[in-house]
């Protein structure tokens, strides 16, 4: 049996084009899982496989690998940056003990970094910081250092400084041994010497070690106290100290190093094994019930426990769908029979293996804090709880966000109709963030995203991958309805003409709800004029009618629904009468509601060369976008901004355009927000005609 605590199962992070698949590159070749390191701007990066990827220099998917280092075993998730594939770094947090997050020297902390540390943050993830790039021109390790802290909040432990800066980057020393590391090529990541610390550091040096040491020492009252009485803390001691603290997020070990020159990357193995935890040491998972409320029992790793594993991701190739899977307690067998909570069916699974990006190793068996890929799942989706038969309990499963974007798209041809379903419903699998619908006045069928990126990315996928030629429409906005007035209000529904009938009456309120709740139900009947055993037909009848609002046929936001009273027949009533009664009753009552457009509103955030911070700013007003802050850095300006998402279509080729090349933007859904009237009335009247039509 392994032994879990030499497991180091972790993710690497960033924003886009900080460096994080050039340092991953850099920890397999260290590690010796590669032989020579492939490149992200020729295309040829281990973990960038897909031919998306490699063309555009990007991580889309989460690719796994696995290697050794100091006699630990370290499950290694690279993640995208850009912000259109956000999803992949929430799943991966998700099922991961800790985390590299690597921020660019020059360019600090960048937009994607704040969100995939707030989702660190959220999944309770301990963390390593590595300032990436110090060869580059504006970096600054110690202004990264104080954008950690200023934008993030969070508390950067510094253990190594920097020794010179962009082309005079040597080096670093090491806070604890006090020690310089000096690399003579920046081509063998090994050819380096461990040295005194340079003459014009020693002052530096000792005001950093003595922040490390303070903040260290917190995490153990009795060596503070030795401490403050001027006794010097053991390394020993002081590495156990900040273990501690990393692993209770108290602060994260911060290093620096340039991935590309092959500097500083064995600093940050050393800190993987010496800070991160094993998955013994990190917050169990909490065991739930069906109906999604914690049962008190948690999933402990042990590989004698009964079987839980959640499945992740799913992930189509040329020998089938793999069914990526982290085992939380017991053990997987080749061959096992094991129960998903989620569909009540068992699945077999057919093979177990480890992967290392496209390529994989066959396992005859997998335990608790694997990491692995399963075979032969028919049934199972991401989020999906994999149990022991006998003694079964579900895993919190994950939530992802609405799609913001619509696009129509069609074969060239009638031929490609069934073979581009086949592919769709494959991606949908793959990826919960990406839907298909059928649009219910054109016929048209749609793909949903979370930005035009994302989009792009997918039909790219189906012409490549799937050989489905299709052509796109324009994108569409998800627009949603609200109501902003309370209404009292009744509905009988009576059809009695002999024989059983059907009746149900409802006395019912509808009120605008608080933000962000999307639907509020509640009885006040008493009495039993309304038995109870109708009120979920009730509830559900009214959920079901939000899928349409009343002014453009957009879903239905933020509504509170309460059930006042009402009548019933002892024989005509019935769950379907009362259902028939609530459906009529919502289209009675939302038009009096002030029912009223919404629009998603995104987080925009712009990174302009100084000089053209005017012209970015003007045209993201004339996008009706709102100006939060300006901030600027050594190299430009830094502009956020809330813009709605139907005027920011396209913005990336227009700064592009307006900025000679040099500005970068990423945007996020923030929230949805009342239309202007002019922009509502067009939209509602777009509406009309596509219903017209049909």
């Amino acid at each position: 049996m392994k032994d879990i605590s030499t497991y180091r199962n972790i993710g690497i992070f960033a924003h886009v084009d900080a460096g994080k698949t050039t340092t991953t590159e850099r920890i397999l070749k260290l590690t010796g899982k590669i032989h020579r390191t492939g490149e992200v701007h020729d295309g040829e990066a281990t973990t960038d496989f897909m031919e998306q990827e490699q063309e555009r220099g990007i991580t889309i998917q989460s690719a796994a690998t696995s290697c050794e280092w100091n006699k630990h075993r370290l499950n290694i998730i690279d993640t995208p940056g850009h912000v259109d594939f956000t999803i992949e770094v929430y799943r991966s947090l998700k099922v991961l003990d800790g985390g590299v997050g690597v921020f660019c020297g020059s360019g600090g902390v960048e937009p994607q970094s704040e969100t995939n540390w707030r989702y660190a943050n959220d999944s309770e993830v301990a963390r390593i910081i590595f300032v990436n790039k110090l060869d580059r021109i504006g970096a600054d390790f110690y202004r990264v250092v104080e954008q950690i802290k200023t934008v993030l909040g969070a508390t950067p432990l510094v253990m190594v400084l920097p020794i010179g800066i962009e082309d005079d980057f040597t080096g670093i020393v090491d806070l604890l041994t006090r020690k310089a590391w000096i690399w003579e090529s920046s081509e063998n990541p090994e050819a380096y010497e461990i040295t005194d610390v340079p003459d014009d550091m020693k002052d530096k040096v000792e005001e950093w070690r003595e922040k490390l040491v303070e903040t260290a020492v917190e995490q153990d009252d009795d060596l503070l106290e030795q401490y403050l009485e001027g006794n010097e803390p053991s390394i020993e001691d002081l590495m156990r100290c900040i273990r501690k603290g990393t692993i209770n997020l108290e602060f994260f070990p911060t290093y620096c190093g340039s991935a590309f020159k092959n500097k500083g990357i064995q600093n940050i193995l050393n800190a993987v094994v010496d800070y991160l935890p094993n998955p013994t040491e990190v917050k169990p998972q909490p065991e739930i019930d069906l109906e999604g409320n914690e049962t008190g029992g948690v999933a402990i790793v042990d590989p004698g426990k009964p079987l839980r594993a959640l499945a992740f991701k799913i992930m189509d190739d040329r020998y089938g769908a793999l069914t990526f899977t982290r085992i939380y307690s017991g053990e997987l067998k080749k061959g096992d029979n094991v129960l998903n909570t989620f569909t009540g069916k068992t699945e077999r699974i057919g093979r177990i293996v480890e992967m290392h990006a496209d390529s994989r190793q066959e396992l005859e068996s997998a335990q608790a804090g694997d990491i692995v890929a399963l075979l032969g799942m028919k049934n199972t989706r991401t989020g999906h709880t994999l149990a022991d038969a006998n003694n079964p309990a579900t895993l919190e499963p994950m939530v992802f966000p609405d799609p913001v974007i619509s696009v129509a798209i069609s074969p060239k041809d009638k031929a490609g109709m069934e073979k581009m379903g086949v592919a769709l419903n494959k991606m949908v699998q793959e990826d919960p963030s990406f839907q298909v619908a059928t649009d219910e006045d054109s016929g048209e069928t749609l793909i949903k995203g979370m930005g035009e990126l994302h989009l792009d990315i997918k039909v790219d996928i189906l012409r490549r991958t799937h050989s489905v030629d299709v052509e796109m429409g324009k994108p569409q906005v998800a627009y949603r309805e609200t109501i902003t007035q309370l209404i009292q209000d009744s509905y009988t529904h009576k059809k009695q003409s002999g024989g059983s009938g059907q009746y149900g009456k409802i006395d019912y309120q509808i009120e605008p709800a608080e933000t962000n709740t999307g639907y509020e139900f509640e009885s006040k009947v008493t009495g039993g004029n309304v038995p109870r055993e109708y009120w979920g037909a009730i509830e559900k009848a009214f959920q079901a009618s939000m899928v349409e609002g009343t002014l453009a046929g957009y879903p239905l936001l933020d509504v509170k629904f309460t059930l006042l009273d009402g009548a019933f027949h002892a024989v005509d009533s019935s769950a379907l009468a009362f259902e028939i009664a609530t459906k009529a009753a919502y289209r009675q009552s939302i038009p009096k509601a002030g029912p009223q457009l919404l629009e998603p509103i995104m987080k925009v955030d712009v990174f302009t060369p100084e000089d053209h911070v005017g012209d970015v700013i003007g045209d993201l007003n004339r996008r009706r976008g709102m100006i939060k802050s300006q901030d600027a850095g050594v190299t430009g300006v830094r502009v956020k901004a809330d813009a709605p998402l139907a005027d920011m279509f396209g913005y990336i080729g227009h700064l592009r355009t307006m900025t000679s090349g040099r500005g970068q933007f990423s945007m996020e859904f923030s929230h949805y927000a009342p239309c202007p009237q002019n922009v509502a009335e067009e939209v509602i009247r777009e509406a009309q005609e596509r219903k017209a039509k049909k």
